[in-house]
């Protein structure tokens, strides 16, 4: 049976349990709507840890548009009912107020990587992303931390985090769940129109051919104008970025001899999707 916890006392009192039998404790970060890509998480951590806790909060503070919050999609009860077939021991799913008491004015600021792409077009996403992480963190007391690298700005930020503040948890992140025609998986996705969902995959497409385009010797910024183009062909009302970067400090590439990743955001249906590849 799947636990629904509600508040931190009633968390902390649970994980102290599991620790005192010696379990090792695994978190799921996750701001509900499930899909596949979360259970996979779900499943990678019950392989690797003792007992599983997966958190479900819809972080007011990441959302730097009041719109988009309130269109998040929310579906606790099927949530609730996959997890617990995947067989995850606790789900924390506390009220806003839990996470963020009356006089919360403390805040955690990841420099460096957060700065460019998403921390460029969205003034403050990083800020609320590296406070609830780090806030969930203590508050499950987490040994490992599971997290997907389709955000994969994301994962650095909160591997600077973990790394900077000394925090007593591994973070581990898995790779992209993709549908059959290489869509990742979102929870935005659900927002799609049939049409949008069919013309969504052109995106992964246009950076597959861009990064074979670089791999073959062409200008990294004729191949990543070649992506956005192909993009807008297929429908996407706009292409916010396709950037090749450093993987891990996200910067501009300086040493090609370094891992790379590609990155893109592009507007489709009026979702915004965003997705990332090894280069």
């Amino acid at each position: 049976m799947t636990d629904i916890i509600r508040t931190v006392a009633g968390l902390r009192a649970l994980v102290r349990g599991w620790k005192a039998e010696g379990h090792v404790v695994g978190v799921v970060p996750t701001m509900g709507a499930l899909h596949e890509g979360h259970l996979s998480l779900a499943r990678r951590a019950k392989a690797e840890c003792g007992r599983v806790i997966t958190t479900i909060f819809v972080n007011p503070m990441q959302f730097n548009n009041p719109d988009d919050l309130k269109k998040y999609p929310r579906s606790e009860d099927a949530d609730a009912a996959l997890l617990q077939w995947v067989g995850v021991e606790a789900i924390f799913a506390p009220m806003p107020e839990e996470v963020y008491p009356e006089g919360f004015v403390t805040t955690v600021t990841v420099g460096g990587v957060s700065q460019p792409l998403e921390g460029a077009l969205r003034p403050g996403h990083f800020e609320g992303v590296a406070t609830v992480v780090a806030k969930l963190f203590g508050m499950t007391q987490a040994d490992r931390a599971y997290f997907g690298q389709k955000d994969w700005q994301q994962l650095q930020v909160v591997q600077r985090l973990v790394a900077d503040l000394n925090m007593a948890v591994t973070v581990v992140g898995c790779e992209t769940v993709r549908d059959p025609d290489g869509l990742a998986m979102s929870s935005r996705n659900l927002r799609l129109s049939a049409e949008g969902r069919r013309r969504a995959p052109a995106l992964y497409a246009a950076m597959l051919a861009a990064a074979r385009d670089v791999r073959s010797g062409m200008a990294q910024d004729q191949a990543m104008a070649r992506a956005a183009e192909a993009v807008l062909a297929e429908g996407f009302s706009s292409v916010e970025y396709i950037a090749l970067r450093d993987a891990e400090t996200l910067g501009e590439v300086t040493d090609p001899d370094r891992p790379l990743r590609m990155l893109a955001a592009a507007w489709l249906d009026d979702v915004r999707l965003i997705d990332n590849i090894a280069v």
